[in-house]
């Protein structure tokens, strides 16, 4: 699990579920989903990723890889939202969002770990560069700030990439492109004779893919060869944690 602790000691006074989160993350999104399907009461901490909130020597204080989002419960924190939302699922188990089966517990934690291992390269890198390139120069100053506090070499690579005066080539974008379209093939297989990913029952596999759904749909990539996996968002944009998980926290829907 990604317990860190943290060189801000106030978080570790914090009592019950706190979460720095951001509301066009789609990281941030699977946990508010999950804290929303058990609506568990939590305190929300907004960052503003378009005012660098999280680029700060105050958030790395928090999270050390200066990512959202942060979980803080009764003062332990949890960083990588793979590992929030199963401990979620793990100390409040009603309602239970995990298959019954071994072999259905080994596919759900297959398919977060897809999700985790393609997030940068992948996900990141296409909407970055169909929404984000360009909009956030940073000055030699600002860049040479955030060297000095991230330690982690893969944010360092794409965040020297991102803030480039080149920025990510096409190149770069066609492999995302082909990565991605290789994960929605295996999911289309699975959902074109099930409801759900696992086992044909909603589960955080579902909640971890859902969010990348939504964040790539808005920057234009194209689900028409995937009837399936849209009919799949349809039936989760349907449930109440969405709304209040997802759509009251994106910009132009709510808060």
């Amino acid at each position: 699990m990604g317990v860190v602790t943290p060189t801000n000691k106030e978080v570790l006074d914090l009592k019950g579920l706190h979460l720095f989160h951001a509301g066009v993350s789609n990281c941030s999104m699977r946990v508010r989903l999950t804290l929303e399907e058990k609506k568990l009461p939590w305190v929300s901490h907004h960052i503003d990723l378009f005012k660098k909130e999280n680029l700060t020597p105050d958030y790395f204080s928090i999270n050390p890889k200066g990512l959202v989002p942060v979980l803080v419960e009764d003062g332990v924190v949890i960083t990588e939202s793979d590992d929030i939302i199963d401990h979620l699922d793990r100390k409040f188990p009603v309602p239970t969002l995990r298959p019954s089966s071994d072999t259905g517990l080994e596919e759900m934690y297959t398919w977060m770990k897809l999700a985790v291992n393609n997030h940068i390269g992948a996900v990141k890198t296409y909407i970055y560069f169909h929404q984000v390139q360009g909009k956030m120069r940073q000055s030699e100053e600002q860049k040479q700030a955030y060297r000095n506090l991230q330690t982690d070499t893969e944010l360092l690579d794409f965040h020297s990439k991102s803030s480039s005066e080149t920025g990510f080539t096409q190149q770069d974008v066609d492999k995302a492109t082909s990565t991605l379209n290789d994960c929605f093939a295996k999911a289309e297989k699975i959902l074109t004779h099930a409801d759900w990913l696992v086992d044909n029952k909603f589960s955080l596999a579902d909640i971890t893919w859902m969010p990348v759904h939504f964040t790539l749909v808005r920057a234009n990539f194209s689900f028409g060869q995937y009837p399936a996996i849209e009919d799949w968002s349809k039936r989760i944009s349907e449930r109440d944690s969405f709304k209040t998980g997802v759509l009251e926290w994106w910009p132009g829907f709510g808060g």
